[in-house]
C-alpha cells in the first residue's frame, strides 16, 4: 500500500491506474479505525478493482467546544489496518494541504433542507463541514464508487443529495452498520466510554429496535413512542440528544402513509455521543 501526502501526489497515482483500465473504490474516513471502517474496504472490493482510503481529520465539520483536539490521531496504527484490509493506496493530506490559507474562507458547499434538524440542529455547520471535504476529496481523488457507513444516515443523505446536486459520476454505496456483540454500534467515539457507560450504551439500539417494532405493529403514535424511549434513555443515564421517527428519503417527520421509515437517535453517555439509527420499511 503507498501513503501519499499531496493532492498532485495522489492524483498522479490514481490517474495511472484509470489509464490502465481500473475502477477506483473511494472509503473517505478521519481515522482512529475500527471494524466499521474495514467492512468498508471489504465491500469496496466487491465494487472496484483499485481501493483508496483516505485518513484526515476535517477541522471545519467540528464546533465550537467539540472534541476537534482531542480526536485520536492514529496514523500508523490506521495504516496496518488499512493495508490488512487489501487498501492499495493510502491519502493522507494535512489540514494545509486541504485548505490552503489563501483559499480556505473561499467556497464552502451547502446541502439544504435535509441538513435542518437532527445533527444539523444540533451542530450548526457541522454539515457544511462534511460536505465541503468530501466534495474536495471526490474532485481529488474522482473514484467510480465511494462507501460510507449507514450508522451516520443522515451524512450518508446529505452526501448523496450533494453527489446528485453537483453531478459528480460517484455510485454511492451505503453499507450497514457494524457493532459489537452487545449490539452498540462502532464508533471511534467509544473509546471515551468507561466501562460503566458502555454496558449501559447498548439500550440505545435497544430502544430503537423497540420503537421499530411498534410503528411496525401499526402503532402511529409517533410521539408517544418517541417520548417513552427518550423517557427510558433519561432515566438511565443518557445525557441530550434526540430520538425522531422520519421518512427516510426526506428525513422529515414520518406520516401514518409512509412506507419507508428511519428512526435516528443521538445520546450523551459520559465523554461520547452516540449516534445511531434504524431504518425500515412497512
Amino acid at each position: 500500500m503507498d501513503i501519499i501526502h499531496t493532492i498532485a501526489g495522489l492524483r498522479e497515482a490514481v490517474t495511472k491506474q484509470k489509464l490502465a483500465g481500473k475502477t477506483v473504490g473511494f472509503v473517505p474516513t478521519m481515522g482512529n479505525l475500527h471494524e466499521g471502517h474495514i467492512t468498508l474496504l471489504h465491500e469496496g472490493h466487491k465494487h472496484a478493482d483499485f481501493m483508496v482510503s483516505s485518513v484526515f481529520v476535517n477541522p471545519t465539520q467540528f464546533g465550537e467546544g467539540e472534541d476537534f483536539d482531542s480526536y485520536p490521531r492514529t496514523l500508523e496504527a490506521d495504516s496496518e489496518k488499512l493495508q490488512a484490509a487489501g487498501c492499495h493506496l493510502l491519502f493522507a493530506p494535512s489540514a494545509e494541504e486541504m485548505y490552503p490559507a489563501e483559499t480556505s474562507h473561499w467556497a464552502t458547499v451547502q446541502v439544504h433542507d435535509i441538513t435542518k434538524d437532527h445533527c444539523g440542529a444540533d451542530r450548526p455547520g457541522h454539515f457544511d463541514g462534511v460536505s465541503t471535504v468530501v466534495s474536495k476529496l471526490f474532485n481529488i481523488v474522482t473514484p467510480n464508487v465511494a462507501l460510507f457507513g449507514k450508522k451516520d444516515f443522515q451524512q450518508l443523505a446529505v452526501i448523496r443529495r450533494m453527489t446528485k446536486a453537483l453531478c459528480f459520476d460517484i455510485n454511492i454505496v451505503g453499507v450497514e452498520t457494524v457493532r459489537e456483540d452487545s449490539g452498540l454500534a462502532l464508533s471511534s467515539r467509544n473509546g471515551y466510554l468507561t466501562d460503566e457507560e458502555k454496558s449501559i450504551a447498548p439500550l440505545l439500539y435497544q430502544q430503537l429496535k423497540l420503537a421499530r417494532d411498534k410503528v411496525l405493529q401499526g402503532d402511529n403514535n409517533f410521539a408517544q413512542i418517541i417520548k417513552d424511549a427518550r423517557d427510558t434513555l433519561t432515566s438511565s443515564g443518557f445525557g441530550d440528544g434526540y430520538f425522531n421517527i422520519c421518512n427516510s428519503e426526506s428525513l422529515d417527520p414520518a406520516a401514518s402513509q409512509d412506507t419507508s421509515f428511519v428512526i435516528l437517535a443521538t445520546a450523551q453517555m459520559g465523554g461520547a455521543r452516540l449516534i445511531d439509527n434504524i431504518d425500515f420499511e412497512r
